[in-house]
């Protein structure tokens, strides 16, 4: 049976939706743009947001965030057990830490009671960096199973300290290394909840099409039940490609959706032109609403009979329909308000 954890009041895990969550890149001791990346990320759909935490210093700034925070928060712990002990004091509800890393097995169980203690949810994981000689040996060169063997070692030590709010984590920024160190992890760890993503991914359409692209694989087979898409570039845009890729996979829905074709020689509506149109509308629609925008009849009413509202291109402007049924006949120029009266009342 899946097992679930509770980071504040957000719930991972079996029969919770796929969590989106996105990393702080502003940095902690500039609390007010702190503050307002995760007012952003907030209007964006964001549930989890992780923060770095470097150093002790910055203890007060990070318990001034949770307080303050519209998100649950991670704090993002590196080498440092002490660092991991003073987020847990200044009030995170979940930190990532590599227990290899940790110091002594004394210093590592220190963390984990204080989890214990304070309902503490512990992300455990390694990427590709993580991975050293002796676990590549053991895996025969083969750098995913290297990779689940990192993080299968990291799993051993909570779960020898009888601790089970864990969150699995496994990363590369190869597609093929993540998707094979997922899958075996999943086979023998499977009742707990996975955080995915593709690390480095990029920036722009290179890195929106790689993390898709490993992403889909992984949730197809039913691994992940958090996961962030990482861009070089502001964490909205993180946040926006992970809603599209599960809209697109029907894992999730939020906002409306917006088919459109490709358009050829035979449309009549100038699709490319109405669509920059259409912003206003599309932050109006209610999740799972679909808007279609085609170019000719051919395209409109018969391949988008799916869509809930939809316009088509025809011989005298333009075709409204709903559900595949055409509702109004308009002028080209009239399409925008046209859609605008069809649109679903506002509960």
């Amino acid at each position: 049976m899946k097992r679930t954890v509770r980071i504040g009041p957000l719930t991972l895990g079996a029969g919770a939706p796929i969590r989106v969550e996105s990393m702080l890149k502003t940095r902690l001791d500039d609390t007010a743009a702190c503050l307002k990346q995760l007012t952003e990320l907030q209007s964006e759909g964001c549930e989890l947001v992780r923060v770095a935490f470097p150093k002790p210093e910055l203890k007060d700034r990070l318990r001034a965030l949770n307080a303050s925070s519209p998100l649950p928060l991670m704090a993002d712990i590196h080498f440092d057990p002490a660092l991991a002990v003073a987020a847990m004091e200044a009030g995170c509800p979940s930190i990532r830490i590599n227990p290899g890393n940790m110091g002594s097995p004394e210093r590592l169980a220190a963390v984990v009671d204080l989890a214990r203690e304070r309902r503490v949810v512990i992300r455990i994981g390694a990427n590709s960096g993580s991975v050293n000689d002796v676990q590549l040996r053991r895996a025969g060169g083969d750098r995913g199973a290297a990779l689940a063997l990192a993080v299968g070692e990291q799993m051993e030590m909570l779960l020898s300290l009888k601790f089970y709010d864990i969150i699995v984590s496994a990363k590369s920024t190869d597609l093929e290394e993540s998707l094979r160190a997922n899958v075996l992890l999943q086979r023998r760890y499977g009742d707990f909840p996975f955080h995915v993503g593709i690390t480095e991914s990029g920036s722009g359409l290179d890195g929106v099409v790689k993390s898709a692209c490993g992403l889909s694989r992984l949730l197809a087979l039913g691994i992940g039940d958090t996961m962030r898409v990482s861009l070089s570039q502001p964490p909205a845009n993180e946040v926006r490609t992970a809603y599209s890729i599960l809209r697109a996979l029907n894992l999730r829905q939020r906002g409306g959706r917006l088919v459109s074709c490709p358009t050829c020689g035979r449309r009549q509506l100038e699709v490319a032109a109405v669509i920059p149109q259409l912003a206003p509308i599309l932050e109006e629609l209610p999740d799972g609403y679909t808007l279609a925008v085609m170019g000719c009849e051919v395209n409109g009413p018969r391949e988008a009979r799916h869509a809930q509202l939809g316009v088509a291109g025809s011989p005298s402007g333009a075709v409204i329909f709903k559900d595949g049924k055409i509702v109004e006949r308009v002028e080209s120029g009239g399409v925008i308000e046209a859609l605008r009266r069809h649109l679903p009342k506002k509960s």
